[in-house]
C-alpha cells in the first residue's frame, strides 16, 4: 500500500467518524440517551468514590427517611431517602447501576460470542452443522426464557457469575440466527470466491472477511439485548434470584419496597424504577438510531 492509498484510507475513516457523530448530534433523542448512558457508566465505574454512605450499613433509628433528610447541622444526609433498614437509598442506587451494567454488558458479550461463532459456522458450512445449530436454537426457543433462567439459577445457586452465564447463554439464539442468514448471503459473493481461489483458510474467510461485513445488524441487536438483559436481571433480582441479598441491585430495591407503596413512601420504589426505565429506554433509543444509521436503505438521500 503506497502513501497515497494510506492517506485516502485515513481520510475515508475520518469522514466516516465525522458523519457518524454528526448524525448522532442531529438526533436529539439518541444524543440525550448517549449522555444518560455515559453518566450511568461513569457512576458505575466510580461508585466507591461517589457514594456518601456504606450501602449495607443499617440505621434502624432513621429507617424510611424521606428524600432530602438533613442532619443536625442542616446538611443533606439522605438525598433520596433511606429504606426499611435505614440504608442510604442513593448509595444503593449507585451500586445497583454497577451490577446492572456489568450483567448487561457481560451477558451480551457472552451471548454474542457464542451465537455469532455458531451462526457463522452454520451459515458457511451448512449441511449437518447447520441442522444441529438450528435445532438447538429451536429447542431453547421452545422454553420461556425467564422460566429457564429461574430453573438454572435454582440449580446453580445465586451469584453474579452464575447470573451472567445464565443470561448470556440465553441470548445466543438471536445472534446465531442473524449471523447464519447474513453469512449465507455473503458467502455467495465474489470476494469470498476470490479468497477461496487464493487458498485463504476457511477460518480467515469467515472471521476476517465475512464477519466485518455482517457486523452492523449484530451491533444493533446487541444494543437492544443490553436493555432486555437489564430488565431480566431486575426481574430475577425482584424474585430473589441471581445475586446475594446483601448486594444492592435495582431489582432487589424494588422488591424490598413493594410493601411500602401503599404506605405513601413513594421514594422507595420510584428511584430504582426510574433508573431501570431510563436506562432501558436509552439503550432502545440508541438501538433504533443505530438501525437507521447502519441500514443504507433507511438513510436520507443527501
Amino acid at each position: 500500500m503506497n502513501t497515497l492509498e494510506i492517506k485516502n484510507e485515513k481520510s475515508n475513516n475520518f469522514k466516516y467518524i465525522k458523519n457518524f457523530f454528526l448524525s448522532l448530534f442531529k438526533n436529539k433523542w439518541a444524543f440525550g440517551s448517549l449522555i444518560w448512558l455515559l453518566i450511568i457508566v461513569n457512576v458505575a465505574i466510580f461508585a466507591s468514590k461517589i457514594v456518601p454512605h456504606d450501602p449495607n450499613r443499617n440505621n434502624i433509628i432513621e429507617r424510611v427517611a424521606p428524600p432530602l433528610t438533613t442532619d443536625k447541622d442542616g446538611n443533606i444526609k439522605y438525598l433520596i431517602g433511606s429504606d426499611a433498614l435505614g440504608r442510604d437509598a442513593f448509595s444503593r442506587l449507585i451500586y445497583g447501576a454497577q451490577v446492572s451494567l456489568t450483567v448487561g454488558f457481560a451477558a451480551v458479550f457472552i451471548g454474542g460470542l457464542i451465537g455469532i461463532s455458531l451462526g457463522v459456522y452454520a451459515g458457511f458450512y451448512g449441511r449437518w452443522i447447520d441442522d444441529i445449530v438450528m435445532r438447538l436454537a429451536d429447542i431453547q426457543l421452545a422454553f420461556p426464557f425467564i422460566l429457564l433462567a429461574i430453573l438454572f439459577l435454582v440449580v446453580l445457586g445465586e451469584g453474579l457469575v452464575n447470573l451472567i452465564l445464565v443470561l448470556g447463554i440465553g441470548q445466543w439464539v438471536t445472534y446465531a440466527r442473524i449471523a447464519r442468514a447474513q453469512t449465507i448471503a455473503q458467502k455467495q459473493k465474489e470476494y469470498v470466491e476470490a479468497a477461496k481461489a487464493l487458498g485463504v483458510s476457511d477460518f480467515s474467510i469467515m472471521f476476517q472477511s465475512i464477519l466485518p461485513n455482517i457486523f452492523a445488524p449484530l451491533i444493533v441487536i446487541a444494543s437492544f439485548n443490553v436493555a432486555s438483559v437489564i430488565l431480566a436481571e431486575a426481574a430475577l433480582s425482584f424474585l430473589g434470584l441471581g445475586v446475594p441479598p446483601q448486594v444492592p441491585t435495582w431489582g432487589s430495591m424494588l422488591a424490598e419496597s413493594r410493601d411500602h407503596i401503599f404506605a405513601r413512601r413513594w421514594w422507595l420504589p420510584f428511584f430504582p424504577g426510574m433508573a431501570i426505565l431510563l436506562t432501558v429506554l436509552a439503550f432502545n433509543i440508541i438501538g433504533d438510531w443505530l438501525r437507521d444509521y447502519l441500514d443504507p436503505r433507511l438513510k436520507e438521500v443527501e
